[in-house]
């Protein structure tokens, strides 16, 4: 595993495109939908050019994007110019702050985003000298330019908050950004990208740990893709309290789908074992279970971690397609304000078009209710 604390580097610009609108994830067994399954036979290695181990991504210069004085500029000065024009952030679109200069360095990572290493850490956003709303302010612009908002939760939460929310670990309600001091196994968010920028950074510990589940995948090809062929079956998840009224509590997604030669991850294991606390979910088959504990064990391989500290002002965008992400237990202290707080961000990119997505994650689905409101934590 590497372990980055250090922050530097510039990229080369891009052409970038326009946004999309944003997919979902659909839940077939609340829709009536049959979802196809594929066979040990027809499984294969995929996207082998966007798989890393953790010496191929050691040097931090290769995904920072060091923010200097002149993107500081046109941003800080586009956000304001923005937040005169609008009462609320969430109202700032990518048009509303024209970024000549930064634009293109942040085409150039949301390309690397999809089509590359499926991380990137921008740093040098001044959240001490700007304040908490002119930062989310900016942090928010930023997002827009790399995609569309997506409704984070049943509260519409389009712009969220991780922090300690008094969450207990055997609430069956909880959510890994309500729970403070904890350490998050790896996941996947459900979104295209995953944003978090880092207001506050604790007293200690919180460190952002990443890993290649495309390398897993992969590796798990070549040792029984048997199991691989189990983790393309739907498998049943928590709601965790947020379904619709009148919905199942679960809904199911594979881990694995192919589409078009691409990945596409949606993993949270968590929330697949609590499942089982719902009576009328579908039981987890022993071959399912040996196939997760296959796949955490390879994602558990310091050889396909990268590890780093999110300090104030550092914003870390991730792929959730091609990497899981988790974090280090971590220590607040309340008394001296040095309680650990960042925003998220879920986007959908305009790098995949419609048609490039498993339908699963391009309409809407069991999660439709959550865009019925458009609000921030």
């Amino acid at each position: 595993m590497i372990v980055v604390t250090d922050a530097a580097a510039k990229r080369v610009p891009l052409a970038w495109a326009s946004r999309s609108g944003p997919p979902w994830i659909d839940a077939p067994s609340l829709r009536g939908t049959v979802m196809t399954t594929i066979t040990a036979a027809e499984i294969r290695p995929l996207e082998p050019e966007v798989a890393w181990t953790a010496d191929e991504v050691a040097d931090p210069e290769r995904w920072t994007l060091q923010l200097d004085d002149g993107h500081l500029e046109e941003l800080i000065g586009g956000v304001r110019a923005a937040l005169d024009r609008h009462d609320d952030l969430l109202d700032i679109t990518a048009d509303d702050v024209p970024l000549p200069r930064l634009g293109p360095e942040l085409a150039t990572i949301e390309r690397e985003l999809m089509e590359g290493r499926g991380f990137a850490r921008i740093a040098g956003l001044p959240v001490d000298e700007l304040g908490e709303e002119l930062a989310t302010a900016a942090y928010w612009t930023i997002g827009r330019h790399l995609g569309e908002p997506w409704p984070q939760n049943a509260k519409g939460h389009v712009l969220g908050t991780v922090r300690d929310q008094g969450k207990a670990l055997d609430d069956p309600t909880a959510r890994g950004n309500e729970m403070g001091g904890v350490a998050l196994p790896f996941h996947s968010d459900g979104s295209d990208l995953v944003g978090l920028m880092c207001l506050v950074d604790g007293v200690s510990g919180g460190e952002s740990r990443i890993a290649n589940v495309v390398t897993a995948h992969n590796r798990l090809v070549e040792r029984d893709p048997d199991l691989v062929a189990a983790l393309h079956e739907p498998l049943p998840y928590d709601f965790r309290g947020e379904q619709a009224p009148g919905q199942k509590p679960w809904y199911l997604v594979p881990a694995f789908t192919e589409h078009r030669g691409r990945l596409f991850v949606r993993y949270i294991p968590t929330f697949i074992r609590a499942s089982q606390r719902h009576a009328d979910a579908p039981r987890l088959t022993d071959r399912q279970v040996a196939a997760m504990a296959a796949l955490d064990e390879l994602i558990a391989d310091a050889d396909l971690q990268l590890e780093m500290t999110l300090g104030p002002g550092d914003i870390q965008f991730i792929n959730n397609f091609h990497v899981v992400h988790g974090r280090r237990s971590y220590v607040d202290d309340p008394a001296t304000g040095r309680v650990r707080y960042l925003k998220r961000l879920w986007l959908a990119t305009s790098v995949l078009g419609p048609e490039d997505r498993p339908a699963r994650f391009a309409r809407p689905g069991a999660m439709d209710h959550w865009g019925d409101n458009r609000t921030r934590a």
